[in-house]
């Protein structure tokens, strides 16, 4: 079957073994990431992080693409070699983050739109010519009592269309991510529902824009309780619940579904992630695109200068990520001899 170059690309993303490492934090968060080791956020000291990052070796065997910040797609290697270049001398695939944040939703409190729609065509022009392959956009809806409402999801699956319209025009894969936030006391089965309307919501308005599903991936939530809920469901009802969601709702066309962490630790993501391949029989790979969860462990070794303590740790984490692509993940595989 011929496929349009957009469609090999977003294809490319999501291979057996690989999933995206999420590096699109924007100055602000990480800024407080690095409060934790008590590292100043400068240019330099994010451009050394991003670095350690993007040269761990081999990890291109495990990482597909890396999702990039504005200032980071601009940035180069200490050699020179500008971080894009770097990435794909790995066989990585470059993308960026493209909105503009979540923004309070008018005469909607507590609920929020993403922005950055505003010059969107011309950036993702620059974009490209830089090298992005692929591109990102976000939308935050909560659960609350009586959240969210229908405008809130309208609104922002109007801006995921947009956007994903926009990149495709640009020859840009779009990750579109709308995410259901852990925060609250909801319920497994609240966010089930919530979570199945989203995707119908979102789904709809990417038809009425005219997205090639084929072309495009789905980053989403996976479905479990409120990190304040007092029930916490074990790891194969959350496996249950998000493969069944996605089932009754997700188009078969797409190339593929990546995970959001959403706050989760590092070996709790990958236990869930690993999970819900083990069920299996799904018209879609399920991947990864984690942030925090393939970071933390990496930061907290690397502390500002210890390079080859934060790739081991990254490494560690992508390895047994890929592992769970396959439901092959164990936890023995956490013993640092193993990297």
């Amino acid at each position: 079957m011929n496929r349009t170059p957009l469609e090999n690309v977003a294809r490319a993303l999501v291979p057996p073994g690989k999933g995206i490492l999420a590096a699109d934090e924007s100055t602000g968060t990480i800024a407080k990431r690095f409060q934790a080791i008590a590292l100043p956020s400068t240019e330099a000291s994010r451009q050394a992080y991003r670095q350690m990052l993007f040269t761990a070796p081999a990890l291109g065997d495990f990482i597909s693409g890396v999702i990039l910040f504005d200032e980071t797609i601009r940035q180069n290697a200490s050699d020179g070699t500008p971080f894009v270049q770097l990435l794909a001398q790995q066989g990585i695939l470059p993308g960026i983050k493209v909105d503009k944040g979540a923004k309070p939703l008018a005469q909607f409190p507590e609920e929020t739109v993403t922005e950055g729609l505003d010059g969107l065509r011309g950036r993702l022009e620059e974009y490209a010519k830089m090298g992005a392959r692929f591109t990102k956009w976000r939308a935050v809806i909560r659960i609350g009592d009586g959240l969210p409402t229908s405008a809130c999801l309208a609104a922002n699956a109007h801006a995921l269309g947009r956007f994903a319209a926009l990149s495709q025009e640009a020859g840009l894969v779009p990750i579109v991510e709308p995410e259901v936030l852990m925060d609250g006391s909801h319920t497994l089965e609240r966010c089930e529902a919530v979570t199945t309307e989203v995707l119908r919501v979102v789904f709809s308005e990417l038809a009425q824009q005219r997205v090639a599903i084929e072309a495009m991936l789905l980053k989403i939530n996976m479905v479990t309780a409120g990190k304040d809920c007092q029930e916490q469901p074990g790891i194969p009802e959350v496996a249950g619940a998000t493969v069944r969601c996605l089932r009754r709702v997700a188009v078969p066309a797409l190339p593929g579904i990546v995970f959001l962490s959403g706050g989760m630790s590092g070996p709790l993501a990958t236990q869930r992630l690993n999970a819900i391949n083990k069920i299996g029989d799904t018209p879609w790979p399920l991947s990864f695109s984690f942030g925090r969860a393939l970071q933390d462990e990496a930061l907290q070794q690397w502390h500002g200068e210890n390079v080859p303590a934060g790739q081991q740790a990254l490494l560690l984490r992508a390895r047994c990520n890929s592992a769970a692509l396959d439901g092959k993940y164990s936890e023995a595989m956490e013993s640092k001899q193993t990297a």
